[in-house]
């Protein structure tokens, strides 16, 4: 990846021609066979309205449809949801502002955990039932085969061998194209590629949460995208000191944008993300793939996290 500066009067307002001349920060081919635009879009924050956990369906739907067809329109392939976000609706409100999808459009999901009430998240891992849950994705989704399926969460109480194994066997049956993992050990991945190939990782890391640098070395390895939620994390890149800070003002950029520059600057393999319900900031993010940070500051980012 080009390494030197692109100075811009401001990252987080373009022009249209701009976005539609916008990098892409490059693609990755999940899988081997399957290649999407590395910055891609979650759709989890677009189904929580209230703040209630993500447990309901988006307060105005209008608007989070908006989102989903903006994303689309500044170059985005990457579509990540999960049948667990507001019990299905987050699915079903991809459907509706994409379906039919265009050929180059990438929708991963997710299956293992269940929603027994607000802000509870408990794994289930039973073979039946995680095959139970992906026939319900395809029906939100109203697709025949699933693009890229995660096993959401590993359930302590059911060998990884026979969870994977059920999605093998969704695969074997042509209902998923490939499978992935989410918050796994390098461990659990060797353990899982016992029972099938991987394709996709997704484990919580960002500029200050970097302990799963194992993980993306791993995978960078292994040839397996490496999908990090909350790339941005939880309100940390709104400091107004530190390495993102610093750099952010030197391009004129946000650090929001830094932080998401950094991850794809990290590695080729790695595929950020980043979700919101506001326009403004879509675009914003989507910009960060234009972002080329320089050895100086890739350096300073890279000596880790603030504090």
């Amino acid at each position: 990846m080009n390494l030197t500066l692109m100075s811009r009067p401001s990252v987080g307002f373009m022009t249209q021609t701009e976005i539609e001349t916008l990098p892409t920060a490059g693609s990755f081919r999940i899988g081997g066979d399957l290649p999407v635009r590395r910055l891609g879009f979650g759709a989890m924050r677009l189904t929580n309205a209230g703040g209630d956990g993500i447990w309901r369906g988006p307060a105005d739907p209008a608007a989070a449809v908006a989102v989903l067809r903006r994303a689309i329109e500044l170059g985005v392939q990457h579509i990540d949801t999960a049948d667990s976000y507001a019990l299905g609706a987050n699915e079903e409100l991809i459907a509706q502002a994409l379906h039919p999808y265009a050929d180059d459009v990438v929708i991963a999901t997710k299956i293992g955990n269940t929603r027994p009430g607000p802000d509870e998240w408990v794994p289930v891992g039973h073979p039946a039932y995680l095959r139970q849950q992906a026939e319900l994705s395809l029906r939100r989704l109203r697709v025949e085969r699933l693009d890229l399926l995660y096993l959401h969460r590993v359930d302590p109480a059911v060998p990884l061998a026979d969870q994977v194994g059920a999605l093998a066997q969704l695969q074997q049956e042509g209902k998923v194209r490939h499978i992935g993992l989410s918050e796994v050990s390098v461990d659990e991945i060797r353990q899982a590629q016992q029972v099938a190939p991987i394709a996709a990782v997704q484990n919580l890391y960002n500029f200050s949460t970097r302990d799963h640098d194992p993980v993306l070395d791993y995978t960078a390895a292994e040839g397996i995208a490496f999908v990090p939620f909350f790339p941005v994390g939880a309100g940390e890149h709104t400091k107004q000191a530190g390495a993102l800070a610093d750099v952010a003002r030197q391009t004129g950029a946000t650090p929001a944008q830094i932080a998401l520059a950094w991850l794809l600057h990290r590695a080729p393999h790695v595929m950020p993300i980043p979700g919101t319900t506001s326009l403004n900031h879509l675009t914003e993010n989507i910009a960060a793939a234009n972002l080329a940070l320089t050895p100086d500051q890739l350096a300073r980012l890279d000596v880790g996290k603030d504090t």
